[in-house]
């Protein structure tokens, strides 16, 4: 036991730091039974909000630091403002965490730590890897197009003040105009325009499917995107995509950047192991045994966004018509903070029957691999994204906020696996956007070609692929620090 113990020791340490939202905590833990697989010593050092589970990876360690954000509900309308005071709260007890796990590593044969792996917008750590002289490393949970978009976004400020103000050096001025050009796109993408444009260098991506986003004030939204676009003192960035579905995007990443790229993903295929923060109903999987193959629609708007009540009974009655089977997600708190039974119309439930299951949660990963599963009505978060595609399976994007935008468009015009539904979910539009995906020809199209993409990305995860190579280039390198 003397000898395992000091073995385990001489292994380099990893000290990962996730944003605490489902969507960003699962790929950072996956990341780490990958890495923790290759001999890697694994420390977690996580909120008090939104904590992960322990149970689910004994193999880590789990060190919680204070936020003083616990007791605050979180939903997509406050998200920014949070990541903010997060960023700000978190550095001085991030730094204090830190110094004591390298004092003990010196004192107590501890594996020392070769660097720490930060979520792209956890960016405080950037400074305190700097100030306890450790390489940091950025994991980027989004897709390698919403990056592009973010940049795209920053450029269109940068050429709109040069436009406006010319080589006036009155900064004031220029900040001034830069924050009423970012409050006009606000009203151009949120306020009832459809602009059709395609922005210039991100061909499918029209002007509106840009990640702007409508949660805090323009000078948050600015000042976020910037400061996770940075990439400041580390050494390199991890992806969770691949060459499969990103390749042109990465390659152009990999000229504006001054650190190598690792894409290594899709991480939930390679590390398949995760634990949800919200409780799993698995009875949906004994009601999806009873179905036939390929016939079932799978609906979820993922972990954040929300819906309201009406347009919860467009998409309730848009599924009955269709007559379709679903198995449907409505997460608690997701509508006007009130139980599903007490806002569907009367009737619904009546005229579905058996032919419907509503959870308020599911095992998403074993519901998409299911056979009876044909269909994937999304928010297109990006995991949801990688994992309908890992396993095959088309979708109906419904983007909500963000990244989602750029994620849908991609689905439904370059990998075309999917139909995008444009406006607030109208009952008709809805039947009409199911039966193509489940029943027409042009959804057969769409399943085959998810099967190809599912096919290539298996091929590339495996040895001789490009994320497989990716993967041992990465371990080079921190082995190297």
């Amino acid at each position: 036991m003397e000898m395992e113990k000091e073995h385990r020791s001489s292994h380099p340490r990893l000290v990962l730091v996730p944003l605490p939202f489902q969507g960003h905590i699962n790929p950072m833990l996956q990341l780490g039974s990958i890495l923790h697989s290759k001999g890697f010593s694994i420390t977690v050092l996580h909120t008090a909000f939104n904590s992960p589970i322990p149970s689910s990876y004994p193999e880590f360690g789990f060190v919680s630091i204070p936020d003083n954000l616990s007791e605050q509900l979180i939903s997509a309308d406050d998200l920014l403002p949070f990541i903010s005071l997060l960023n700000l709260n978190c550095g001085v007890p991030f730094q204090e965490c830190l110094a004591k796990m390298v004092q003990k590593q010196e004192v107590e044969n501890e594996p020392s730590i070769a660097c720490i792996v930060y979520d792209e917008c956890m960016y405080f750590c950037d400074a305190v890897a700097k100030y306890v002289k450790l390489p940091s490393i950025v994991l980027r949970t989004t897709s390698a197009s919403t990056y592009l978009s973010r940049n795209a976004i920053l450029q269109l400020k940068a050429e709109g003040v040069l436009n406006s103000q010319g080589t006036s050096t009155n900064i004031q001025g220029a900040v001034a105009y830069l924050i009423s050009a970012l409050e006009s796109l606000f009203n151009i993408f949120y306020l009832g325009s459809t602009s059709q444009d395609l922005v210039p260098g991100l061909h499918p991506l029209r002007f509106k499917d840009l990640p702007v986003s409508k949660i805090g004030t323009p000078e948050i939204f600015l000042q976020f995107i910037t400061n996770i676009y940075k990439t400041r003192t580390s050494s390199a960035i991890i992806w969770n995509t691949n060459d499969v579905l990103e390749q042109p995007s990465l390659q152009e990443i990999q000229k504006q950047c001054e650190v190598g790229i690792f894409p290594v993903g899709p991480l939930h295929e390679v590390a398949p192991a995760s634990s949800s923060l919200i409780k799993e109903d698995n009875s949906c999987i004994t009601w999806l045994e009873k179905q036939k193959q390929n016939t079932v629609l799978y609906v979820s708007l993922g972990s954040v966004a929300s819906v309201d009540k009406k347009e919860l009974g467009e998409m309730a009655w848009g599924l009955a018509n269709s007559k379709q089977p679903f198995l449907w997600v409505i997460r608690p708190g997701s509508v006007d903070d009130q139980e599903w039974k007490k806002l569907l119309t009367e009737g619904f439930v009546e005229a579905v029957g058996e032919n419907g299951c509503i959870v308020k949660w599911a095992p998403q990963k074993e519901v998409l691999a299911h056979g009876a599963v044909g269909g994937f009505w999304t928010h297109c978060g990006w995991n949801s994204t990688l994992e309908s595609i890992s396993k095959g399976v088309p979708m109906i994007c419904k983007p909500c906020f963000g990244d989602q935008r750029v994620n849908g468009r991609h689905v439904s015009q370059v990998w075309r696996i999917g139909i995008q539904l444009e406006n607030m979910c109208e009952r008709g539009e809805v039947e009409r956007a199911i039966k193509r995906l489940m029943v027409d020809k042009e959804g057969k199209e769409m399943r085959q070609r998810a099967k190809n993409l599912k096919e290539r990305i298996q091929l590339d995860i495996r040895e001789g692929g490009s994320s497989y190579n990716y993967l041992n280039k990465l371990i080079e390198l921190i082995m190297s620090f």
